[in-house]
């Protein structure tokens, strides 16, 4: 595995001669070194994809672009293995989760957009006048991709995969946490063909790199998966410069149980929903909304299941709860859940730090929490960890103004026999995804994205497109 920088197809040391440790946070050992970018390291990588703009890449015919992106998708797929132990050793995540979901579903979104690329078209308008009027669907330049720690490959591959499709080149900047499957990419890009510059992976902390990237003038979309405060500050930042960015930000997403659903079904949806990778998940259903009639009994169903969830080695197949990500998510979700004791909710599972017999590692028992009013911080604030705030409500309308009462609107699920009920609640959450009957269901073709304070853009579908080309109108006179 490479631990320099991937700059122009080459593998350089930081220009500052910085490095940085790369934590298991399963073990708390110190698994790597990797280089630190600084702003000169930025310079050379951006120059290096404009070079590639304006040379080999922007003069490729779209369907031989399309190949190559197809063949990022196989070469991952043939380094699964390798590439999924890889993005849990430096996330916690459990193997069969990494192996199993993460990977294939990001090889699939390159084979995805590499279906797309000769297929990006403009349109012909009939105008007034004798003019022959059409248009020109152009990439945007050089896209800087910004991505968090939860799920490293899958959402570089949500922005990478479209970029190249369109004719843009990256320079991919990975959270500093979680750097290893990022550089794995790199090594995929430079063994499968891609020209010099097309992908160049920089990393370093996002204070200073995140930072330089936002405000460089040679960048001109940035497209950013990470929490609403820090979407927030690139907002500003990249008024300077009018940069294009699309944000996948935070959420607090609800989960709504009717109680004419199958109580069984939902139950296992509230599982998945709130403990599918440690609950470090944009769309995580962090709140669950339950019919007062049937709170009591669905509680006790679901912590004695909760009950039976234990953390433990990420790297064991057999593990389905793994370690939260780094030391400081740790500290930050217990103290949400102190915060939810002292504000007066019921903990009915959960709350503490685990131990999984080594006595290290930063793992946490998964948390319920009941008797969760809406005003308490850990029914507003994302934890962005296992814990679970159970919210009662009295009838539909109650349901669904309890769900909207957000800043957030990533996603939300409805539970419900009645089809009548579930398409009008549907309809009245302000949420860019609404599961039915289900939870955490994701493909490549469907588009994802945030109401509100989550963001704005689309990931994944036809959709992302629109925001990795720009348009160009050409009018010609045919006046004889």
């Amino acid at each position: 595995m490479q631990n320099q920088l991937l700059i122009n197809n080459e593998w350089r040391a930081a220009a500052s001669g910085q490095t940085m440790e790369v934590v298991n946070p399963a073990t708390e050992e110190v698994i790597a070194s990797v280089a630190s970018a600084g702003t000169d390291d930025l310079d050379g990588a951006v120059a290096a994809a404009r070079a590639a703009l304006n040379g080999p890449w922007g003069t490729m015919s779209a369907r031989e672009r399309g190949r190559l992106v197809r063949k990022l998708g196989d070469r991952l797929l043939e380094r699964a293995d390798e590439v999924a132990r890889l993005e849990t050793l430096h996330n916690g995540k459990p193997i069969s989760e990494s192996r199993h979901v993460e990977i294939p579903a990001a090889a699939e979104c390159f084979e995805y957009y590499g279906g797309w690329s000769d297929k990006v078209m403009g349109e012909t308008i009939p105008v007034k006048g004798n003019y022959l009027t059409y248009t020109l669907r152009e990439p945007i330049g050089v896209v800087a991709a910004i991505v968090p720690w939860n799920f490293p490959l899958l959402l570089a591959a949500w922005k990478v995969a479209p970029a190249l499709a369109c004719g843009n080149t990256v320079v991919l900047k990975p959270a500093s946490q979680t750097p290893l499957t990022a550089l794995a990419l790199g090594e995929i890009a430079v063994d499968v063909g891609l020209p010099p510059g097309v992908l160049n992976v920089l990393t370093g902390p996002g204070a200073t790199l995140g930072q330089a990237i936002v405000e460089h003038p040679g960048i001109d979309k940035i497209a950013f998966t990470g929490d609403t405060s820090t979407g927030k500050g690139i907002m500003r930042g990249a008024a300077e410069t009018l940069k294009k960015i699309t944000l996948e930000l935070g959420g607090k997403s609800p989960n709504i149980v009717f109680p004419d659903a199958d109580l069984e079904a939902a139950i296992r949806g509230a599982t998945i929903g709130i403990f599918y990778g440690k609950g470090e998940v944009c769309a995580a259903g962090s709140r669950l909304l339950v019919d007062r009639s049937i709170k009591a009994e669905f509680i006790d169903k679901l912590v004695a299941r909760v009950k039976k969830m234990v953390p433990g080695d990420p790297m064991d197949p057999k593990t389905r709860f793994g370690a939260l990500s780094s030391k400081k998510q740790l500290e930050t979700v217990l103290r949400y859940v102190e915060s939810g004791k002292t504000e007066g909710a019921t903990l009915v599972a959960g709350g503490a730090r685990a131990d999984i017999g080594t006595g290290k590692g930063y793992f946490v028992q998964p948390t319920v929490f009941t008797d969760v009013r809406p005003d308490m911080t850990i029914s507003r604030e994302e934890i962005f960890g296992p814990v679970l705030a159970a919210i009662e409500f009295a009838d539909i309308d109650e349901a669904i103004a309890r769900a909207n009462d957000t800043p957030y609107g990533l996603a939300a699920g409805i539970w419900t026999r009645d089809i009548k009920k579930a398409h009008y609640v549907a309809r009245k959450l302000q949420a860019g995804t609404i599961w039915i009957n289900t939870y955490n269901v994701y493909d490549t073709a469907a588009p994802f994205g945030g109401y509100k304070q989550s963001g704005f853009g689309r990931e994944m579908s036809a959709h992302a497109l629109e925001h990795y080309t720009q348009i160009k109108s050409v009018w010609v006179d045919l006046n004889m």
